[in-house]
């Protein structure tokens, strides 16, 4: 059984040695970095502030058997603000034509751009590689649970919901755009750059260049990273895509990975969003069984999630039908109302 839930202190070692699997910025191996945000993450749960951009939350996805962490995944309330901008490049396009020489070009252009009043954002999906071939779409959990969480708490975020994603880097791990653009400029490696801009932004909108940049001028490989996804980022992508968000012809300044965004309201498991009724039953069909993403019961102000299998009666109110074995390790009673979404 593997359970959705916010984040607790207790989490910190499991958190930790995840942490160690790969090179990941949002969750860096850095004990005390790591405890600050599942702090943070508790205070955002049980008493949000009503500044927006302190509110950080952190979910982890639980194997309940072996008791261990596996993954988690984050929101962060707004990603923009006057104090800590939003910075992009727009992509965009530049005609040039000579009637002299009766010739002209369609140049591709960045233009850096910043905004101060940003989106919510989501990020910072990790799941253990042990894991990553399971048949229960643990992926597709860890980024759904944050829309279950989202539809259930529309007043916490903003309209808009932000998606930041990794481009290729070359085999050496140097992110091209970086090696044309952002080194010249910076005197700096990428991953320095990047755990810097986390905390200060100041040096990006001083010492990037402020003028249009032509990518007529960048190598073709810098040329051939903008807006692109990695390979490993290219099932984000599509799932992205395929429940509402669409690419803003913004990339990241510093690796030119592609942003993605859609209205909170137009993403399809928000859309999705019912509240339902569970019974509990000794016999159920199981082949009609449906599989919902639904919230489960809490008792600390904390959030839990977990994909239940049974069977769905669409009627009013919906209910939800499952076994008592399903209803003792959820911890489900009967009769108890839930908010649910697909998977």
């Amino acid at each position: 059984m593997y359970i959705l839930r916010s984040a607790n202190l207790n989490d910190l070692e499991d958190l930790y040695e995840l942490s160690q699997l790969m090179l990941f910025i949002n969750l860096p191996p850095d004990k005390e970095i790591i405890k600050s945000k599942i702090e943070s993450s508790i205070r955002s749960f049980t008493k949000p502030s009503r500044k927006l951009w302190e509110n950080y939350y952190l979910f982890v996805l639980e194997d309940s058997k072996a008791q261990r962490i596996i993954g988690a995944s984050m929101i962060h309330a707004q990603h923009g603000t006057e104090d800590e901008p939003h910075y992009f490049f727009t992509v965009s396009q530049e005609n040039k034509f000579s009637k002299t020489l009766n010739t002209g070009f369609i140049h591709g252009t960045l233009k850096l751009g910043l905004d101060t009043n940003g989106p919510t954002e989501i990020g910072g999906l990790i799941l253990d590689p042990e894991f990553r071939k399971s048949d229960k779409r643990l992926g597709k959990q860890l980024s759904f649970v944050r829309f279950l969480y989202m539809g259930m708490h529309p007043d916490r975020f903003k309209e808009t919901i932000h998606s930041e994603l990794m481009p290729p880097f070359d085999n050496e791990g140097h992110a091209p755009l970086w090696e044309a653009i952002g080194r010249r400029f910076l005197n700096l490696e990428y991953h320095e750059a990047d755990v810097l801009s986390r905390s200060n932004k100041e040096f990006i909108l001083n010492l990037f260049p402020a003028d249009t940049i032509y990518m007529t001028l960048l190598p073709i490989e810098a040329r051939n990273a903008i807006g692109k996804v990695g390979e490993s980022t290219a099932p984000v992508k599509k799932m992205l895509e395929g429940i509402g968000f669409k690419y803003t012809n913004e990339v990241d300044p510093f690796d030119g990975g592609p942003h993605y965004r859609a209205k909170l309201k137009e993403i399809a498991p928000v859309k999705d969003l019912f509240e339902v009724e569970i019974l509990i039953r000794e016999k159920i069909i199981k082949s009609d069984l449906d599989s919902i993403l639904a919230s489960i019961p809490s008792n600390d102000g904390s959030f839990k999630a977990s994909v239940i299998s049974g069977n769905l009666n669409k009627g009013t109110p919906p209910k939800f039908i499952i076994d008592p074995d399903e209803a003792r390790e959820l911890n489900l009673i009967e009769d108890f109302k839930t908010f649910a979404t697909y998977l």
